[in-house]
């Protein structure tokens, strides 16, 4: 994460969009820790939380909408082609596509929040054929929820909790 701080120092909300936007197709970015961190550069008010939650949320529904793209247009083929090589025969993918078909917008909105899940979401959902306005609907939602806990929850978290460090520390 190192790494990127100079980039959020200098670019701010844009570095965020970036990295969230990339990462929310399959680039292996730090997008959840790049927005914890930028929160908390926020709470300093080296940067603008409004800003900083405003880009995430873009770069994270723009993401996974060019991976829903990706899936749809190139994703079936590359699993049809290659999947034998992850045991993802013709019958598993059946059963994916079921899945999608009955829970495939909760498994959208809730996937923003697990590690790989994240950068795969818009992809493997494509890859399904998920309903696109289903797709979106749900997308929008875990965006909304995963920028609103990861961003502004350690802002205000830190802004409540740190008069109090002290009287934290002197309990452990």
């Amino acid at each position: 994460m190192s790494f990127l701080e100079p980039y959020i120092t200098a670019y701010g909300a844009l570095a965020l969009f970036v990295i969230v936007y990339f990462e929310s197709f399959g680039a292996p970015l730090p997008g959840e820790s790049a927005l914890i961190a930028s929160s908390l550069l926020a709470l300093h008010g080296t940067l603008d939380i409004e800003a900083v939650l405003l880009a995430v949320f873009i770069g994270a529904v723009l993401g996974d909408c060019t991976g829903y793209l990706i899936g749809h247009f190139g994703g079936r083929k590359l699993i049809l082609r290659y999947g034998h090589l992850v045991k993802l025969t013709p019958e598993r993918l059946y059963q994916f596509e079921k899945l999608f078909d009955s829970k495939g917008f909760y498994v959208v909105a809730t996937a923003r929040f697990v590690v790989l899940l994240r950068q795969l979401n818009g992809i493997v959902a494509g890859s399904m054929n998920m309903n696109p306005l289903h797709f979106l609907a749900a997308n929008v939602i875990g965006a909304a929820g995963w920028t609103l806990c990861w961003g502004l929850g350690p802002y205000l978290l830190s802004g409540v909790l740190a008069p109090h460090v002290s009287q934290l520390r002197a309990l452990f």
